[in-house]
């Protein structure tokens, strides 16, 4: 990844007066692939939600399902059948007509058995999908889903051309107003204006995503002027010199992402309770958010954050007690000296973090190790095959604790009563029960405690000041860029 950006073209005609009209974005992370259905990473449904790919339907800043590729739809009165009227003369990026045989084959093919997708749950409730004709989708659920609308705007039930699944991980081909140019890989990744877009044209001709891991190279390329915007600013500590200057606008919004210090579950000592809640004693949530974000951010105390619907403020269930953390360990059998190894994806919230959550385990006798990873390691070690003590990750989809009710998540967390409540949730229809179900459902979790909840990640925005459009919010993992435009 680049520690230094260079320059780039600031009018669209050097010389010409015209007004600007592409953008260089700041990215930390570069993306593992560029398929959104058949890898986990979020950074991956940053640069493609709604830029290059779109669903049925689609999320907006506030978490408000919109129409998208469908233009209305109906729900049966037994809540079962959910009939979908598709636009017409929609084509992908090459060419291939979209019509309800894509639906049907993406969501058949998220549902398969030797689906890739990496919330595969999603698309449970589904029974079938038909097509009456191709303008019309039929899906039928096996039961009424309190979650399925919502679920389907997830950057995971987009739209997929069948002539496209072997090479969309390295040449993404969708519906989008944008559509893929080039990848150059550890720099950057350019889209360009879709001449042929369904929709409202994008305003902006061209996009270049450039990649920027060090918090002080993306704090100089932003003064710089080397990028335009740096959607999710990764260094909160030099948000006061930014904000001083007058060229640059500066937004602290809200995500639905909950940073959490993740337990295995299915290994010892992890597998008692007792040890999980001495460890969210052992910490100080507040100083760790302090740390991280310069107390920009929010302590919670479940799997859930105050800028999703029916949240419950649990933070204060287990407060820094260390006395009380080392009894809970005695208690467990657990003794002082004990080794366990943390793994840290490259973010700053994870690494920063890492160091800070070590000395405060030090102090209840647990000794740590961390162990730096890539995201691409961290993902097969950790997420795809659940080889780890801990680690400190970021969850950035909104809404979603059923990852604690599946039969097979990479903290192994198991439990029959929380699993009963999530269904009795997911299928209810009345809103009064779905918020006392939410409620309960984030009780259980901070009773548990299958993970250490740290706090929600704050959404850091800074881009220049003339650029309108960007999001100040982050329900879901997006840079969506489809309204984004230059004021004169």
């Amino acid at each position: 990844m680049l520690a230094a950006m260079t320059g780039i073209a600031v009018l669209a005609t050097s010389g010409s007066g015209l007004a600007k009209d592409t953008l260089a974005i700041g990215e930390v992370l570069e993306p593992p692939g560029m398929d959104p259905t058949a890898n986990a990473a979020a950074s991956i449904r940053r640069l493609t939600y709604n830029n290059l790919y779109e669903g049925l339907v689609r999320i907006d800043e506030e978490g408000t399902v919109k129409p998208n590729l469908a233009e209305s739809w109906t729900i049966s009165p037994d809540n079962l059948s959910y009939t979908f009227k598709l636009r017409q003369g929609v084509k992908f990026h090459n060419g291939t007509a979209f019509d309800c045989s894509v639906v049907k084959f993406t969501y058949d093919r998220a549902m398969a058995p030797d689906s890739t997708n990496a919330q595969k749950a999603l698309f449970a409730p589904i029974e079938k999908t038909e097509c009456p004709d191709p303008a019309t989708a039929v899906v039928t659920l096996k039961h009424p889903s309190s979650t399925f609308l919502f679920g389907m705007g997830w950057g995971d039930a987009v739209m997929m051309a069948p002539d496209t699944i072997a090479t969309n991980k390295t040449n993404p081909v969708g519906t989008g107003p944008f559509k893929f140019k080039r990848w150059l890989q550890g720099d950057r990744i350019e889209f360009e204006r879709n001449p042929d877009y369904w929709g409202e044209p994008a305003k902006l001709s061209a996009v270049t995503f450039r990649f920027i891991s060090d918090p002080s190279a993306a704090a100089a390329a932003v003064m710089a002027g080397d990028v335009d915007a740096f959607p999710e600013f990764p260094a909160p500590e030099l948000i006061s010199r930014l904000q001083s200057d007058e060229r640059l606008s500066v937004e602290i919004g809200s995500t639905a992402g909950k940073v959490i210090m993740s337990l295995n579950n299915g290994r010892k000592p992890f597998d008692d309770v007792r040890v999980r809640r001495a460890l969210a004693h052992a910490i100080d949530r507040n100083v760790v958010q302090e740390a991280i974000t310069t107390g920009l951010a929010k302590t919670i105390g479940a799997h859930y954050t105050p800028a999703e619907p029916g949240y419950v403020d649990l933070s204060d269930t287990y407060p820094y007690d260390v006395a009380k953390a080392k009894a809970l360990l005695a208690e467990a059998g657990v003794p002082a000296g004990t080794s366990i190894t943390i793994m840290l994806p490259p973010p700053a919230y994870a690494r920063r973090g890492g160091e800070v959550i070590a000395a405060m385990l030090a102090e209840v006798g647990i000794e740590v190790k961390l162990v730096p990873v890539e995201f691409a390691q961290w993902l097969d070690q950790v997420f795809a095959r659940s080889d780890f003590d801990a680690t400190i990750i970021a969850h950035v989809e909104t809404r979603d604790l059923d990852i604690y009710a599946r039969d097979k998540y990479y903290f192994n967390y198991n439990s029959p009563e929380y699993k009963a409540i999530y269904k009795q949730f997911s299928q209810a229809t009345d809103d009064k029960q779905q918020l006392e179900l939410l409620g309960q459902l984030q009780r259980k979790l901070a009773e548990d405690e299958p993970n250490v909840f740290l706090y929600a990640l704050p959404k850091i925005g800074v881009w220049d000041k003339k650029l309108k459009g960007m999001w100040k919010n982050q329900t879901i993992p997006a840079n969506d860029l489809t309204s984004v435009y230059w004021a004169d």
